[in-house]
């Protein structure tokens, strides 16, 4: 437990506990000063590297002498509390790094240092080899939400705040990193197109009265409306499967290349039916666009995604149905 003063520092005189402004404090009653007692301040760091995993180190002393933390340790006079957790970083492990944001501010009572205000921020590395100090027996990464036990809830804390802030970013740049390596892995706007999906015959509605009224596209008025709408139908209900292509690309191919040549046996031009393929995707994309609030970058990011996928998917579409119209042949 923290010591208690016993005598007045001011006047040397013994003090005594009053109650003053509602609470028991040591007073001199000789000279009246007020022995005020607040929380030591401790500053910590949370520090990522690129691989999304958390620098610790196992602590060489009591408290909770041999279990991980955050690097931390108490402010002195003299410096900001930026500073103090920039020196305790570098002294613990090494690391030279730079405040990028506030994390968390916890209030925590320790038996062996009583009540202590411990203000974390993330860094980010910017020099230094990590490396344990005189208050650590080692240093590590560990990755985040799956690292040990840390000494102090007020560390296990920040890092949930960290790792919240940082999921939108994480989710965004993996899908991304899928979407750029053309990956059949799950992605972000995959949640949009099973919603196309199931909405399947809402959007086929609105894209055939398009369609059918369109000034690009007069010779759909002349097809049985229940028959290009089961064709609509039938094609939004597998359009995760097709946007991914993979083993479905021929499947596709078939599918647009049949198309094209029913349209040329019906009479159509073939700017008609591209035209209709580009209606289609518009009215694809307002669908995915209505189904956020767009508040969040997620959500943007969302959007703009499955119109990237949808880009490539309809160019493959009005390529194979242009080689159907062109060509009895094409297979």
């Amino acid at each position: 437990m923290p010591l208690k003063p016993m005598y007045c520092s001011q006047c040397s005189h013994e003090v005594v506990t009053r109650e003053i402004d509602g609470r028991e404090r040591v007073v001199c009653p000789a000279c009246e000063t007020v022995f005020y007692e607040n929380p030591l301040p401790v500053a910590a760091a949370v520090v990522l590297n690129e691989r999304r995993e958390v620098l610790l180190v196992k602590r060489q002393r009591e408290p909770r002498k041999g279990e991980w933390c955050l690097p931390m340790g108490f402010a002195e006079l003299g410096e900001t509390i930026t500073e103090a957790a920039l020196r305790e970083l570098k002294e613990e492990t090494g690391v030279e790094a730079r405040v990028l944001r506030l994390l968390d501010l916890d209030s925590h009572h320790s038996s062996h240092y009583g009540d202590l205000l411990i203000t974390t921020y993330e860094m980010q590395k910017v020099a230094g080899r990590e490396r344990p100090g005189d208050d650590a027996d080692d240093v590590h990464y560990f990755p985040i939400g799956q690292h040990p036990p840390l000494a102090f809830s007020s560390n296990e804390k920040a890092l949930r705040v960290c790792a919240t802030m940082h999921q939108e970013g994480w989710e965004i740049h993996d899908s991304f990193v899928t979407l750029q390596r053309d990956e059949d892995r799950a992605m972000l706007s995959d949640a949009l197109v099973l919603l196309i999906e199931e909405h399947a015959e809402t959007v086929a509605d609105v894209w055939l009265n398009d369609v059918c009224a369109n000034s690009t596209t007069p010779s759909y008025r002349r097809l049985p409306r229940q028959q290009l709408r089961e064709r609509a139908v039938g094609a939004l209900s597998q359009f995760g499967r097709w946007l991914k292509g993979h083993e479905a690309a021929d499947e596709v191919s078939a599918f647009y290349v049949t198309i094209g040549r029913e349209r040329r046996a019906q009479g159509f031009e073939m700017h008609e039916v591209l035209s209709s393929l580009s209606l289609l995707k518009k009215h694809i994309h307002e669908f995915a666009r209505s189904q956020g609030m767009w508040e969040r970058p997620i959500d943007v990011y969302r959007v703009l995604e499955l119109n990237r996928r949808m880009v490539v998917f309809f160019d493959q579409a009005m390529y194979h149905a242009a080689r159907g119209f062109g060509s009895d042949s094409a297979r």
